[in-house]
C-alpha cells in the first residue's frame, strides 16, 4: 500500500477517489434538476465501485432562488435515493462549500465516505435579479447592479493599478477556450485569435464578451473517502493535503478589488506554497478574475492554468467550484500530475475564496 501524503493541518487523511459532471449546457431544456443529477451521481458510484448503501454522509451546494421553489435541494435527493435514509445536509453555495462540510464531517471518525454535489440551472432565472440579493442589503443591493457591472469595476480597478491589460484579459480568455477544445464536457470551445478577441464590443468597458462566463446549465459530484479505506478502492487517491476558506468584507467599497487578500490566506493556511504544483483549476468567472487569482495564490510560473478551460469555458452555477476541485482531482488518479491546486469563489466580485491541495501518494 502506498504512503498517504502529510497533511498540513495533520487532520484525517481524506481523499478525492472519483469524479464525475455533466455535459455544461447553455440550457438543459430535456431534464429537470433531478433528472440532470441522476445520471451524474450513478457514474460518480460506478467509477468508485460502491453504492449509496457504502455511503455514510451526503451533503450538497445549489441555491433555490435559480429554480424559484423552495428546498430544491430536498427534491434532488430523488437522485440518490431516500430509502433508506442518510446523514444529509446541504449549504446555499457552491458545491466547493458542501465538499469543505463532507471534509469536517470526516474527521470525526465514524464515517468513512461522504457523497458531495452541486448542481444548478443558470438559464432559469435572471441572473443579475438573483444574485444582487447577496450585495449589502443597505448601500448596495437597492441600487440592484448587475453581475456584469461589478466584474467590470474590477477589472477596471486591475487596468488602473497596472497588473493587467485588456490584452492580457483576452489572453486568458483565448487560452481557457483552447485548452476546452480537450474537454467534451465544456461548453464553449474554440481556438479563438487574440485579434478576432480583441476586436469583440464591450459588454460594460472594459470587459468585451469573451471576458465573460457563459450561461451554464450543469452539475458535477465527488466521492470523499478518509484512511487506508481509500486505496480499496482506487489505486491512486488524490489525498486532501490543505483546504482552507476566507472571505472578504461585505462592503465591496472597503476593498481593493484588484488583489484577493482572502485567496492568498486561503493559500497560505492551505499549504500552496510549500511544494511543487503541477496544474492549478482556478475558478474564475470572469477572465480579470483569473490574473488577480492566480497572483494571489502565488502559483510557480510554470504551473498549467485550467487545462479543462476553467469557468470561462463552462460556468454551471453551484457546482462550478466543485468542479475546478475535481478536475484537480482527476488528473492525479489519471497519473497526469503529483500535487495540484484546486481554487473556488463564491459571492460577488471574489468575495469568499476557498483553496484545496491534492497530492497523490
Amino acid at each position: 500500500m502506498s504512503q498517504i501524503p502529510a497533511a498540513k493541518q495533520g487532520h484525517r487523511p481524506v481523499a478525492v477517489v472519483a469524479f464525475a459532471l455533466s455535459h455544461v449546457v447553455r440550457a438543459e431544456t430535456n431534464a429537470n434538476e433531478v433528472e440532470m443529477l441522476m445520471p451524474v451521481v450513478h457514474e460518480v458510484f460506478a467509477k468508485a465501485g460502491i453504492t449509496k448503501d457504502d455511503v455514510g454522509f451526503i451533503c450538497s451546494g445549489s441555491t433555490d432562488y435559480l429554480i424559484g421553489g423552495p428546498f430544491s435541494f430536498v427534491t434532488a435527493l430523488d437522485a440518490i435515493g431516500v430509502w433508506p435514509p442518510k446523514s444529509e445536509s446541504h449549504v446555499e453555495m457552491d458545491g466547493a462549500w458542501a465538499l469543505y462540510e463532507a471534509f469536517v464531517r470526516l474527521q470525526e471518525g465514524d464515517i468513512d465516505i461522504a457523497l458531495v454535489y452541486g448542481f444548478g440551472k443558470s438559464s432559469l432565472g435572471d441572473l443579475d435579479k438573483i444574485f444582487a440579493l447577496q450585495l449589502d442589503p443597505y448601500t448596495m443591493a437597492p441600487l440592484n447592479p448587475d453581475l456584469v457591472s461589478l466584474a467590470a469595476l474590477q477589472a477596471r480597478a486591475v487596468i488602473d493599478q497596472g497588473i493587467a491589460s485588456e490584452e492580457d484579459f483576452a489572453a486568458v480568455a483565448a487560452r481557457s477556450r483552447k485548452s476546452a477544445l480537450s474537454n467534451e464536457f465544456a461548453q464553449v470551445r474554440r481556438d479563438d485569435s487574440l485579434e478576432d478577441l480583441m476586436a469583440e464590443p464591450y459588454a460594460v468597458s472594459p470587459l468585451r464578451r469573451h471576458c465573460l462566463p457563459p450561461i451554464s446549465d450543469g452539475a458535477s459530484a465527488i466521492i470523499l473517502v478518509a484512511g487506508d479505506r481509500a486505496f480499496d478502492l482506487v489505486e491512486r487517491p488524490a489525498w486532501i493535503t490543505g483546504i482552507d476558506h476566507r472571505i472578504e468584507t461585505h462592503a465591496i467599497g472597503a476593498r481593493n478589488l484588484a488583489v484577493s487578500t482572502s485567496t492568498a490566506k486561503a493559500a497560505e493556511m492551505a499549504g500552496v506554497g510549500e511544494g511543487p504544483v503541477d496544474l492549478a483549476e482556478v475558478h474564475a468567472p470572469f477572465a480579470s478574475q483569473e490574473v488577480i487569482l492566480t497572483t494571489a495564490l502565488g502559483l510557480p510560473s510554470d504551473t498549467v492554468i485550467n487545462p479543462s478551460g476553467g469557468a470561462l469555458a463552462a460556468n454551471a452555477l453551484m457546482s462550478g467550484g466543485l468542479t475546478r476541485i475535481g478536475e484537480a482531482a482527476q488528473a492525479i488518479l489519471d497519473g497526469r500530475a503529483k500535487r495540484v491546486v484546486a481554487h473556488a469563489t463564491s459571492g460577488p466580485v471574489l468575495q469568499q475564496n476557498l483553496v484545496c491541495v491534492l497530492e497523490g501518494a
